[in-house]
This record gives structure tokens, sequence and C-alpha cells, in this order.
């Protein structure tokens, strides 16, 4: 394969890529210890295959703060013939070695620049106000910017979360639990159990808590998995993507819970709906939220009326969730110099505009 055919082989990786990068990443490890003479051949996959997950990650550690935790088998789907294939990495390889890691820089170049748009999107959050926040154009901007709408799904699950944990914090909403079993016996051989497992102690059958919303994981190797889950019933799902009918049967079969939210754009609602009909599923399906519920919640809690009971909390709660999620340039800077990409020339082919 020749550079030209491999580099778009690159380009559909780093494209298809979430802004946390891990697959390019581990493409640019892989290079780079090629260049450095660690690895010698690269058509031996086997050589490097699970190697530079621990590579990636050592990496991904420093940039993002994190590590994949992906499924092994959608980690190593980067090698595949529609992704980059080792004929390609081939090619990258020799390059990338003849020309002192321009492509490793190349790589990392294109990671600066998903970071840098979402940098400017992150500072102008910060300087709004519970008068100023327009949810909207936050979610336009990750939608037209390029590289950017592959981590559009974060968006939505930040948006959702963000808004359910204020509200439920502003009404005070508690969960309470009863032990209905009045049979001393039981009471007293599982006495330890209700202490450790429930709360319950003292002979307590009656236990109130405040009501939680819990984010779950990061994971990005598919858009099936559960989003949230409350500590008063629902699990809660986030799509911003078309479900069909497998879809929808996958979300409330793979989930335990007895009832289930799903929050969905606003076109999405009739069809799904009518495939919840067709399956039987109404029972588990308690409701369905659509993005235009989110923004008239969203007019609400930043209105006059209640942008100092609710506005402020929530727009503290979606900052700090956007910066948890999304990677910033602290470490790059560092890292690239460390490296000295910042010293390589780069030539036309592989030069990248960093906003």
């Amino acid at each position: 394969m020749n550079i030209e055919k491999a580099k778009k082989k690159l380009d559909v990786v780093i494209n298809k890529g979430r802004v946390h990068f891990y697959k390019p990443f581990q493409i640019a490890e892989i290079l780079t210890k090629h260049r450095i003479g660690y690895l010698r051949d690269l058509s031996d996959l086997e050589s490097y295959r699970n190697a530079s997950r621990k590579w990636r990650d050592e990496v991904s550690k420093i940039l993002v703060g994190r590590s994949s935790t992906s499924s092994a088998r959608y980690q190593d789907n980067i090698f595949d013939e529609n992704a980059c294939p080792p004929e390609a990495i081939v090619a990258l390889g020799e390059y990338n070695k003849s020309n002192d890691g321009e492509i490793e820089a190349y790589i990392y170049k294109m990671f600066e620049a998903k970071v840098s748009s979402i940098g400017a999107i992150l500072a102008s959050v910060r300087s709004s106000t519970p008068e100023t926040f327009d949810l909207s154009r936050v979610v336009a901007l990750f939608e037209s910017k390029k590289g950017l709408k592959r981590s559009i799904d974060k968006v939505y699950e930040i948006t959702v979360y963000a808004l359910f944990s204020t509200i439920v914090r502003a009404i005070q909403l508690e969960v309470n639990l009863c032990v209905k079993q009045t049979d001393p016996e039981i009471l007293k051989e599982f006495g330890d159990f209700l202490e450790k497992v429930i709360g319950l102690k003292n002979g307590q059958i009656t236990l109130s808590i405040p009501a939680h919303l819990f984010r779950l994981g990061s994971t990005n190797a598919a858009d099936r998995g559960l989003d949230m889950i409350a500590n008063f019933g629902p699990a809660i799902q986030v799509k911003h993507l078309t479900l069909d009918a497998d879809a929808i049967a996958d979300i409330c079969d793979g989930i335990d819970a007895n009832r289930i939210v799903i929050v969905c754009k606003d076109a999405e609602r009739s069809s799904i709906e009518m495939m919840v009909n067709q399956l039987a599923m109404n029972e588990r399906l308690q409701g369905i939220v659509t993005f235009d519920d989110l923004l008239r919640w969203y007019r609400v809690c930043l209105s006059k009326a209640f942008r100092d009971k609710l506005g402020t909390t929530l727009l503290q709660d979606f900052i700090r969730e956007f910066t948890e999620e999304f990677p910033s340039s602290d470490g790059l800077i560092g890292f690239v110099e460390s490296r000295g990409y910042h010293r390589i020339k780069m030539t036309s082919n592989w030069v990248v505009d960093v906003d």
C-alpha cells in the first residue's frame, strides 16, 4: 500500500474517532515504537496488537486523563480493513521513520485541533451566566464543528444529567424505604444485612435518603449502554441517533430495571412510541423526554423567576460535567515538546490547521 492510501486509512480512524482519540493515539504509539527500533516488522500484527493498547493508555492518561474502557473487540477493530490494517501501518511506519516522526506529529496535532475547538466552546460556556447561557448554541457548535460531531452524545448526556440532578435537588426529593416484614426471627437473623446493605440500624424499619442520579461510565464502543441510574427507580438512556426496533429491544432487554426513561430527539419520539407498542414494552417504558422538553426545562431554570434557585446550580453542574468529560490541552504542550514534535517541519500533505 502506498503512503497516499495509508494516509486515507489513518484519516478515517481520526475522523471517526471521538475527542479522546484513543485509536489515533494507538497508531501513533505503534509508529513511535517502530521509529525508535522497538518494533521491527510492522506487518507482524501480533507483535503489537495487545502491547499497543498499553502504549496508548500510557499516553491517554497524560493527555486526556483516562484510558479506554471499551470492549477488547471494539478496541481491536482498529486493525480491520475498513480502519487501519497492518499493510497501512507498514506504509505509515516507513514514511514516519524516514521523516523523523512526521506522522506521529500529525496525529497529535490533529488531537490539538479537536481540543482547541472544545476549549473554545468551554470558554464560551464558562463565560455564560444564567441570563446568557444558550444550550441550543452549544449543541449546534458540536454538530457543526469538524471533528466534534461524533461526541455530541456526550453533550446530550451532560445536558440531561445536569438538568435532572438540579431539579431533583431543588425539589428535595427523598426516597423512603420501609421493612414490611415484621417477623422478629427474620429481622434478628438478618439484622447485620439490614445494617450493612440497606442502612437500617438498631432495629430501624424505615429510612429516608436523598434522591440522587448517577451518571455511568465513559465507554464509547457502542451507543446502547446505560447512561444514568437513579436511586429512586428509573434507568435513563440518552439517545441522539435514530433508533430501530432492534435498538429499542436492546435497550429494554439489556437494562435490568423495571422502569426506563428514554431521552431522544423530537423527531424520534413517534417512531419510538410505535416500536415500543409493537414490542409490547410499554410496561417498562416510564416516559420519553425529547430535546424540546430539555430546552423548555432549561429555559424555566434559567428564567428570572428561578435562576437564583435553579439556574446558577444548573450552569455550575453543566460546566463541571463538561470539564470532566472532555480533554483539555493541559498536558499536551509538555508532551509534544518532550517528543520533539514541535521541531518537525510538516510537509504539505500533513499540515493541520489548529484553531
